[in-house]
This record gives structure tokens, sequence and C-alpha cells, in this order.
């Protein structure tokens, strides 16, 4: 039987972000002020959005297992801590370029992004692939299903709705159809009206119009007319 993942569709979200991310930073042209303040901007949703995660993983999912397995648990808490370090050293970077005056000082920060950012990333797919093996085998093994999706509930509680929304855009960007798909009608079925037409509106937004089709169609939804 397969068990509730509490990381995985956010973890799809929080990937999508960084590999967008990563080919962003590849196309900048960091001497065009439009360009650089766009991937700045990013990097910037790129970072908050991270620590917030870590945050609730920290406030939520962490101390429900450190009562089974405090020795665990304190590692990926240090993890967490060397997270925030390279965020706010890729932040120091950021701010540099932004307040960079010459095109010659823009491409220069630029360049000095990319490897940073590159190290940003690594250490986090690298992170979250070990929460998915080593806490998800700790979580099934002390935890029902049911107790699984409480804990999410009171992180999507906790959340303030501008936050939920970012998140819950980059894991439409991320999921497949399928996913989307089932993700929709848990919320119909679950969720008062207002979140699920949120819900639907975020994706037809975020989502290429064959694919919002395709997905419209298989949750039995019509288009509305012109």
């Amino acid at each position: 039987m397969q068990r509730y993942n509490i990381f995985y569709q956010i973890h799809k979200g929080l990937r999508e972000m960084l590999y967008n991310s990563a080919s962003l930073i590849q196309q900048t042209d960091f001497g065009q002020a439009a360009q650089r303040e766009t991937t700045a901007r990013q990097l910037n949703e790129v970072l908050d959005l991270f620590d917030k995660h870590a945050a609730t993983e920290d406030h939520w999912i962490l101390p429900a297992i450190a009562q089974y397995e405090p020795a665990v648990t304190s590692l990926f808490a240090e993890e967490h801590v060397k997270d925030h370090e390279l965020g706010e050293k890729l932040r120091s970077i950021i701010k540099g370029l932004q307040e960079a005056g010459s095109v010659h000082d823009q491409e220069t920060w630029g360049a000095v992004l990319r490897p940073v950012f590159i190290e940003f990333m690594v250490f986090n797919l690298e992170h979250m692939a070990k929460e998915e093996d080593v806490l998800n085998r700790l979580l099934w093994r002390y935890f029902s299903d049911e107790e699984l999706q409480g804990i999410t509930q009171k992180i999507l509680g906790y959340l303030p709705p501008e936050t939920l929304q970012q998140y819950s855009a980059w894991m439409i960007r991320g999921l497949s159809n399928n996913e989307i798909i089932s993700w929709l009608k848990e919320v119909k079925s679950t969720a008062p009206d207002f979140i699920y037409e949120g819900l639907k509106t975020l994706a037809e937004k975020e989502l290429s119009q064959q694919r919002w089709t395709f997905i419209r169609q298989s949750i039995g939804e019509r288009a509305i007319a012109a």
C-alpha cells in the first residue's frame, strides 16, 4: 500500500522553483536592467519560500519525529542552518548586483551569482532527497497516514494566504496533469468552494491552454463562455 508522502507535492514545487531559476540565471544579461531585476526578484522569492519551508519543517515535522529519533532530527535541523547560511550568502550577492552602478560591475556580480546559486540548488536538492528517504521512513514507522495528513493541515492553517498562493503556483508548474487533477478533486471534496475556485483560477493562469483544457475536461468543468 502506498503511504502518504508529506513532502511530495511541496518538494515538487520547490524543485521546479530551483530548476526554473537556474535556467533564468543562465539566460540573464545582467547588464540589462529589466532582466537583472526580474532575476533578482525571483531569486529573492526563492530564498523567502525556502526559509519559510524550513521553518514549517522545524516547527511541525522535526518535533514529531524527535520524540522517537532525536539524533536524526538534530542532523536535519543542522542542515537547515547550513541552508540558511547559503541563502544569506546568496542574498548578499543579489544585493551587490542590485546596487552595482556600471554594466561591468553588474556583469561581474552576475558571474559571482551563478556558482553560488548552483551551490544553493545542489544542497537543497540533496537535502530534499534525504528528507524523502530518511524522514519519510520514520514518519511511516511512527505515524498513520491520517496523522500525517493532520500535520499537513496544521501547516496549511499556519501559513499566510499569500504564502500559500506562492507555493501553490510553483506546485502547479511542477506537477503532472494527473497530479493536478487529483489535487483539484481533493480540494473540491474537502475545502470551501472559494478555495477550490481560487485553485482552478490559479491553474488556468499558470498552465498552457492545452494543459488546462485537458485538466478542466478531466474534472468535469465546462469552459466559461466569453
